[in-house]
């Protein structure tokens, strides 16, 4: 945590306004320091010992996004570019985690060759699948994109309704409250009238996940062109899949909610 001076009692949330300003500005003057500080060193370290061939930069509006930008092998439709983008934040809680293996896919299929195993802290996914679940619902209020590549949030809600984490998460009624009041508080949005975002709404029964009219054309030339680039190089489910996928997850939750209440 960048700002344990900042918290009251330890609650990541801000209890006030006044509090949540001085939060957001304290991160936006210390994350980049802790990134140049604290990770590029690591990693530019790791790159001389392996003979790689890479550079190093930082970006984004609050400069907390380091690139790493690689020469390609192949290149496609320039939707995918040759750079690794680590995002780094903040103003989240990270809570509940739990460290998990990481194996690459390619190591099955290719004998003889040593791949890197790595066991990161990971946030639990039924924290991921509500953190997507209201982004994806504030973009069907919003009906603007964030930049490319928006469409694999709901790509992602997709995948997750396959496993057991999705129906997890839907019960998990006290998670989800907890998520909205994170949000009402640091990542506070306007829909497209100008009226604040009630997340707490999309948690207990309100949830919208799929966009209508102009924004859901715009999600689906996103998805469009992630697909050409070959992002989804197994299987790759159409738009109307997925769309088709997320208004049952939607319908779904909020029928749990409902009942939970």
């Amino acid at each position: 945590m960048l700002v344990p001076d900042l918290l009251q009692g330890g609650n990541p949330i801000p209890v006030s306004a006044s509090q949540e300003k001085k939060i957001t500005s304290a991160v936006r003057a210390r994350l980049p320091e802790w990134i140049a500080g604290s990770v590029k060193p690591v990693l530019e370290d790791a790159l001389i010992s392996s003979s790689a061939q890479a550079e190093f930069r930082v970006d984004g509006k609050d400069r907390e996004k380091l690139i790493i930008d690689y020469r390609a092998v192949k290149t496609g439709t320039g939707y995918a570019e040759a750079s690794i983008q680590l995002e780094f934040g903040a103003r989240a809680t990270g809570e509940p985690n739990s460290r998990h293996m990481v194996h690459c896919d390619i190591a099955q299929v290719i004998e003889g060759v040593k791949f890197p195993v790595a066991a990161p802290l990971v946030m639990a996914a039924e924290r991921t699948f509500w953190e997507k679940a209201t982004a994806a619902h504030v973009y069907s209020l919003q009906g603007r994109l964030r930049g490319e590549r928006y469409s694999r949030h709901w790509y992602d809600l997709a995948a997750m309704a396959k496993t057991d984490h999705a129906a997890q998460a839907a019960d998990d009624h006290q998670l989800a409250r907890a998520v909205a009041e994170h949000k009402s508080v640091l990542f506070a949005e306007k829909d497209a009238s100008g009226f604040k975002v009630d997340y707490l709404k999309a948690v207990t029964g309100g949830l919208q996940l799929v966009p209508t009219g102009a924004a859901l054309a715009a999600l689906e030339s996103d998805y469009a062109a992630m697909l050409e680039d070959g992002l989804l190089a197994l299987h790759q489910p159409s738009f109307d899949e997925i769309m088709e996928k997320c208004r049952a997850i939607q319908d779904e939750v909020n029928d749990t909610a409902r009942d939970g209440q």
